[in-house]
């Protein structure tokens, strides 16, 4: 697929002006179920929750319906995994995040 803009200048991606974000979120499971959290990256998070609630996401939330609880975007996927990590392994901001939802 190849874009052509004005002057015949061809971006093989797509024009270099459409972003897409990425999104490092923060689920907790209803209040129904064990409390459990989970951490997860998407460029889609409403779908990517309909995916976990119907069983289709992550094995760890399989069993258990969920809701949004944090979302930070970023603009490029290293720095959305790094963060994804970052917060998968800090058990105090996990729970801080928690706390203020």
């Amino acid at each position: 697929l190849v874009f052509i803009l004005q002057r015949g200048v061809r971006f093989p991606q797509g024009p270099p002006f459409i972003r897409m974000y990425y999104y490092v979120y923060m689920l907790k499971t209803l209040p129904s179920y064990k409390s459990k959290t989970y951490v997860g990256y998407s460029v889609n998070v409403k779908s990517r929750l309909i995916k976990h609630n119907s069983n289709m996401g992550a094995k760890a939330t399989k069993g258990y319906k969920w809701e949004i609880i944090f979302k930070k975007r970023f603009l490029n996927k290293s720095k959305a995994m790094s963060y994804e990590y970052l917060l998968k392994n800090d058990r105090k901001k996990r729970l801080s995040i928690l706390k203020e939802s």
